[in-house]
């Protein structure tokens, strides 16, 4: 026992140092450099600086890593009373989704010099993956925001067992064809000059993934193949499970990012289908007029749903 308990401790020892050494920045007197709102970065030092150096633009050059040409303009600069941190202004919005080079001359801090510095300001990258996770599955949601996959929505959403199966089904197939169609795009039509080809392939791919799942699911649990009927085979001409890989071919994700936006959209129609469905099963038993039932209150519920999803526009989670 008292040998575990020191390795267990010789291990937090371990993690800890490795922690404490990556909360490190690329200056010793610069403590932390980050992103605030949409126009801002802020600088936090170690100790407090020269007010009349803080303030001075000519200090500080800000640029997009990957367009050091290109100068972003700082319109002001604020400081904190107790002068540790800086607050940095732009003219224009900043592309907060990617990273951006700050140089800064000679750091003045009570009289003395610190020396200049080249810091790196970026989100944390797991936040945004994160981000593009929960953008696709509630800010974005292709179902309530972007009205697509209406045809197998209203169709699977019926009944509460099926909406769920069809949900995980369709997270699936549409995860599985988005990572296959974006391996696709980025190495092989790129490199060849074919990419004004990606709908065509993109629609191969996909239909090669149902026919795979549908195949898969026949043999697997042959009710639930039963229960899906002819929508299976929709899915295949599903807006979503289109749309998807071409968002991912226009932003140019990677492998992780592309993930995250195919996940959070199958995870995001699901979602859709089973809060549809399960409003539609309390339907059956209401008294609904005769000219509103079956398709016309379920696109009434279907309405109000999407003013419920506008609540999350505009919502930022990092």
């Amino acid at each position: 026992m008292k040998d575990s308990a020191r390795h267990l401790l010789m291990g937090a020892a371990l993690v800890l140092l490795v922690v404490l050494a990556g909360c490190r920045t690329e200056h010793r007197f610069v403590k932390k450099v980050t992103f605030e709102k949409t126009n801002d970065i802020v600088i936090t030092f170690a100790g407090p600086v020269d007010a009349a150096w803080a303030k001075n633009v000519d200090n500080y050059t800000v640029f997009e890593k990957e367009d050091p040409d290109i100068l972003l303009a700082i319109k002001e600069i604020t400081l904190t009373p107790d002068r540790t941190k800086v607050t940095l202004h732009f003219k224009n919005a900043l592309n907060q989704s990617r990273a951006h080079t700050l140089m800064i001359k000679d750091i003045i801090s009570e009289g003395k010099s610190q020396g200049a510095a080249v810091l790196t300001v970026k989100k944390l990258y797991l936040g945004y993956l994160f981000s593009i996770l929960i953008g696709a599955m509630l800010i974005h949601n292709f179902v309530f925001t972007k009205y697509l996959g209406l045809c197998v929505f209203f169709g699977t959403s019926q009944k509460r067992t099926t909406a769920v199966g069809m949900g995980i089904t369709f997270t699936i197939v549409i995860v599985f064809a988005s990572m296959l169609s974006w391996f696709m795009y980025q190495f092989i039509l790129k490199p060849i000059r074919l990419d004004y080809l990606q709908v065509v392939v993109f629609i191969g791919l996909v239909s090669l993934s149902v026919q795979a799942v549908d195949t898969i699911l026949r043999k697997v649990n042959p009710a639930l193949f039963k229960a899906f009927g002819v929508y299976l085979v929709l899915v295949i001409a599903n807006c979503i499970i289109l749309a998807t890989p071409l968002i991912l071919a226009d932003k140019e994700y990677n492998a992780w990012e592309s993930f995250m936006l195919s996940l959070g959209a199958g995870t995001g129609f699901l979602i859709a289908l089973f809060l549809m469905s399960c409003v539609r099963e309390k339907l059956e038993l209401a008294n609904v007029p005769p000219t509103y039932r079956g398709l016309p209150i379920a696109f009434i519920v279907a309405g109000l749903f999407a003013l419920a999803f506008l609540g999350f526009s505009g919502m930022a989670i990092f």
